[in-house]
């Protein structure tokens, strides 16, 4: 298949390996921890969550993945997701490695890219890429994208399947558990999710390994994600319907905690806390507050919307008068708003509280004063 580019372009031996069996997926049933570890780090960059990407980045050092993996993942997302949500990342990263070195940790930093060779043909070697991972020849395409706008597929045969591809830092089977992450991320791609789920077939996942894929989404990315690859993978293979990982679930509510003084006044429970399918969508809890107890200033960066269940409460923006807050009462406080609530001195309140977070974070206190 590379004959022609190894006498055209004078390409190193390491090419007849980039779509063989010696780079594609275990043929197995199950993802490996390292398989597992690339996904939620690819996923989360895509989303822009950077406080779950941290918890992967550190989960994938820990799983096996080099230093060197890991930022080729985020060089492989900017032909993706953009060059913010990769430098997003990358700075992310960034402070994860030098946390863990603060802590004692030294991770193995990995290969580096074999260089590319002088003469290197990076439109032939592109093409020849792109075809073998597609399945058929589509280097002169006169429909479509291509035919519209050429340059940009230049730009995708030269610099994505030829100057990224060509690094062999993550496998080829890597690069596509990396994008089938990031688009089953991201909303309106589902086209794009199709046709790398297959090429992610073709370059040997078996259809339960990408099965795997959609489990690890649901547990530690996104409900919402897992669902959409999900379906896509019931439409390209045998795996039915029944096998999907996310249900219809009824959380018990028992889990409860007790606010810390630095956010509440005195005693204030908080329960049954729930979120979104979609992690970037809502989270909330019940806030159960004692007579006379309220919270520090704090502001939400998506606002905040507050339901009352019981008893009676007050609510104040900075520099504003208190407002009475009842059962039944629905309080919706707009974004940065500086804010406190709580109950009133004679009665106990408790509410629903929800906001949707940015970057991983739905609050941010400010003290008492």
């Amino acid at each position: 298949m590379f004959k022609y580019l190894i006498r055209k372009a004078g390409i190193p031996v390491l090419i007849f390996g980039l779509l063989s069996a010696t780079v594609f997926a275990d043929d197995t049933d199950t993802l490996s921890a390292r398989q597992q570890a690339i996904i939620p780090i690819a996923a989360n960059t895509a989303s822009g969550d950077i406080a779950a990407l941290n918890t992967a980045l550190a989960d994938g050092l820990d799983a096996g993945l080099t230093v060197n993996e890991i930022k080729e993942i985020f060089i492989h997302a900017y032909a993706y997701v953009g060059f913010p949500r990769a430098l997003n990342g990358i700075n992310a990263f960034n402070r994860v490695v030098d946390n863990r070195k603060s802590d004692g940790i030294n991770d193995k930093l990995g290969k580096s890219a074999t260089p590319v060779p002088e003469n290197f043909d990076r439109n032939a070697f592109g093409h020849e890429v792109r075809n073998g991972l597609v399945g058929r020849d589509i280097s002169n395409r006169t429909t479509g994208y291509a035919a519209f706008v050429p340059t940009i597929d230049v730009f995708l045969v030269e610099h994505l399947f030829a100057d990224i591809f060509y690094r062999d830092v993550l496998s080829t089977a890597d690069r596509e558990l990396v994008t089938i992450s990031m688009l089953a991320a991201l909303t309106g791609t589902d086209a794009q999710l199709t046709g790398h789920m297959n090429i992610s077939m073709r370059v040997g996942y078996s259809a339960k390994q990408l099965l795997a894929f959609t489990q690890v989404l649901a547990n530690n990315v996104d409900v919402a994600a897992a669902s959409r690859a999900f379906n896509i993978l019931t439409t390209i293979s045998d795996i039915d319907a029944s096998e999907q990982p996310t249900k219809v679930t009824v959380d018990s509510g028992k889990s409860t905690i007790t606010g810390s003084a630095d956010k509440f006044s005195g005693k204030a429970i908080v329960s049954s806390t729930f979120k979104a399918p979609a992690s970037s969508h809502y989270r909330g809890g019940i806030v159960s507050f004692e007579k006379g107890v309220k919270t520090a200033w704090h502001t939400h960066p998506n606002g905040q919307t507050l339901i009352v269940i019981s008893g009676k409460g007050y609510v104040q923006q900075k520099g504003e008068e208190k407002l009475l807050m009842e059962e039944g009462s629905v309080v919706t406080i707009p974004p940065d708003t500086l804010h406190w609530h709580g109950a009133t001195d004679d009665s106990a309140m408790a509410h629903v509280a929800i906001s949707t977070p940015e970057a991983g974070s739905t609050v941010s206190w400010q003290g008492f004063d």
